[in-house]
């Protein structure tokens, strides 16, 4: 038996190795280095630079409050800090508005801000000094909103007329749970109340026809508003009810008595 014979390396065999290993991790030292120097000085030139104040907000989504409404409350300006914009803070300075809803914030690289809100839907309007107030589906009356001028006319929702507190309440779930495209089709919704009905109310439809209704189950009754219409002969001059069977009832009705006489709805001057 005899040991195998290995090859022998020497020092002078590893050296250059050695060196040019040394040379590759000095090489990605000053390359770390290199870069690092690189992003701080980019750090702070951006710090430095506009582009790292707010340039521009936008505003979404909203309808009823104006932008100016919607980024004075939001406290932000453009030229102020990107990178200090509290998100959380911000939205709940917004919610402040009694009729916002929901707020979302965005921030865009490299330095927009944009602002998208949610407005709680306008169900009604309810007149007074010359100008209307906006009722909003949670009930609440809003009498700061922008005012309408003298001749101007809410036309996004029904005004309305002699309705008390608890009624109001009543007719404004009610007014929630109509499509928009319904709703517009109201131009005022009165308080009639009756000995029978105390939530008895009378329409009057932008088409120029008259509605009687109760509150109760309104939402379920004034879609098929649309086709009673359409089915209408137009020459007939009358109110719908608006009951489980919707009937037109012309306005001259005439009964004839026992004794044959034709007598009618008006009372005899």
């Amino acid at each position: 038996m005899y040991l195998a014979k290995q090859k022998v390396v020497t020092i002078e065999d590893r050296i250059p190795k050695l060196k040019q290993r040394r040379k590759q991790k000095a090489n990605r030292r000053l390359i770390m280095y290199i870069t690092f120097f690189f992003l701080l000085l980019s750090g702070i030139l951006y710090f430095q630079s506009p582009l790292s104040k707010i340039g521009e907000i936008t505003i979404t989504g909203n309808q009823n409050i104006t932008s100016e409404q919607i980024s004075k409350l939001s406290k932000l300006t453009v030229g102020t800090s990107f990178w200090k914009v509290n998100q959380d803070e911000v939205k709940q300075n917004i919610k402040e508005h009694p009729e916002i809803k929901e707020v979302t914030i965005q921030k865009k690289f490299p330095n927009d801000i944009k602002i998208n809100v949610s407005e709680l839907k306008r169900v009604g309007y309810i007149s007074g000094h010359n100008t209307f107030y906006p009722i909003l589906e949670n009930g609440k009356i809003i009498e700061n909103a922008q005012k309408f001028g003298s001749k101007a006319i809410p036309v996004d929702a029904p005004i309305l007329v002699d309705w008390d507190d608890e009624a109001l309440k009543l007719l404004t779930k009610e007014l929630n749970k109509i499509q928009p495209s319904i709703s517009k089709l109201i131009s005022e919704i009165h308080h009639t109340p009756t000995e029978y009905d105390p939530l008895q109310m009378t329409l009057y439809m932008i088409d120029g026809y008259e509605v009687k209704a109760t509150v109760r189950n309104f939402a379920k009754n004034i879609p098929a508003y649309p086709t009673i219409v359409s089915e209408l002969d137009p020459s007939l001059n009358g109110y719908i009810e608006l009951d489980v069977v919707p009937t037109f009832i012309p306005y001259e009705k005439e009964s004839t008595s026992e004794e044959g006489e034709m007598v009618t709805d008006e009372s005899e001057g």
